[in-house]
């Protein structure tokens, strides 16, 4: 196990390396760079000066310099200096990530809890209208738009029933309250954004489950359990349950991974302020080094992830060795 938890880091090391050079290289071939910037704002600027500025930011050197150097600057702990909020990208970042994580877990965890459930049900009752009905929730989920669902929900709840904010993070201007006051205000502002993502998962994870559990249950274990005389639901959950996890490790992990990168558009539609928010506002203002933290934050997640499903293989079924 440790040995192929080691190859494992290595090759998520040199995979990092090589997306994050080519991210680089697309990210200088964008239009517009800070000199370029600082020229359309300031009209009386010299060629001298536009010379030594790009001397000053290295933009006079070729990209595979300057990518070694932005490299060596991160290996220190030094995240880049952003320039649409002139504060360091650390200042920054580490509040919209707690933010981003805060939401992407409470969406996995909801749309778990419904989808697992709704899934081994459907799964038990195959051919059935309430089989057909959940289908029909499950495709629903998958085939709306998050940002559409988004927009819906505003409506409903902020628009027409106001219970609920249209988007932000927390309230403005709040003062001596308590700790739990403060929780209960930004679950307020979680309860739509969490919805929002959390049910096109639903729809994802509840199909897998649903396939999962049908191919299951058909085995000759299952039939060998019952004749053992087991209770029914422990043929379903400690044996049938069992051996359907290893497609759903698979795509809880990835999903996981892909809720917290990818949950951009959904913290746009709700200006909440988290990492994929703040990825879509550094890219418009050409903010080049929020938006390299922030797209080696979602590599890394994606292939940390992708790890985890390989440990947790072995964990549900043992039959799968690493040697």
């Amino acid at each position: 196990m440790t040995s192929f938890i080691l190859r494992r880091l290595f090759q998520t090391l040199v995979v990092i390396v090589l997306l994050s050079y080519f991210c680089y290289t697309l990210m200088t071939l964008m239009p517009g760079d800070p000199v370029e910037l600082m020229i359309q704002s300031n009209p009386k600027i010299t060629s001298e000066d536009v010379t030594r500025l790009r001397q000053l930011y290295g933009l006079d050197q070729p990209t595979y310099v300057r990518y070694f150097n932005w490299v060596k600057t991160i290996a220190q702990g030094d995240l880049g200096y952003s320039r649409t909020y002139r504060v360091p990208v650390s200042e920054i970042m580490g509040p919209k990530l707690i933010n981003t994580m805060v939401l992407s877990i409470s969406s996995m965890i909801l749309s778990l809890l419904i989808a697992i459930p709704l899934g081994v049900i459907a799964a038990l009752r195959a051919g059935t209208r309430w089989d057909y009905l959940v289908n029909f929730f499950a495709f629903a989920g998958i085939s709306i738009p998050s940002f559409w669902l988004g927009i819906v929900l505003i409506i409903i709840f902020a628009v027409l029933l106001h219970i609920l904010p249209a988007g932000g993070t927390f309230t403005v201007g709040l003062e001596n309250i308590t700790t739990f006051q403060m929780l209960l205000d930004r679950a307020k502002y979680l309860i739509l954004p969490v919805l929002s993502l959390a049910y096109m998962e639903i729809g994802i994870f509840l199909r897998f489950t649903r396939s999962a559990m049908l191919e299951a249950m058909r085995n000759d274990y299952i039939r060998t359990a019952k004749a053992k005389g087991l209770s029914y639901w422990t043929v379903v959950w400690g044996h049938g349950f069992r051996n359907a996890l290893l497609p759903l490790i698979t795509v809880i992990t990835m999903s996981f991974a892909h809720v917290f990168a990818g949950a951009t558009i959904s913290e746009t539609v709700f200006a909440y302020q988290g990492v994929g928010k703040l990825v879509y506002d550094s890219i418009i203002s050409n903010d080049f080094n929020v938006a390299m933290v922030s797209f080696m934050i979602s590599v890394t997640m994606v292939l940390v992830f992708n790890l985890i499903a390989d440990i947790l293989y072995g964990v549900a079924d043992p039959r799968i060795t690493y040697k």
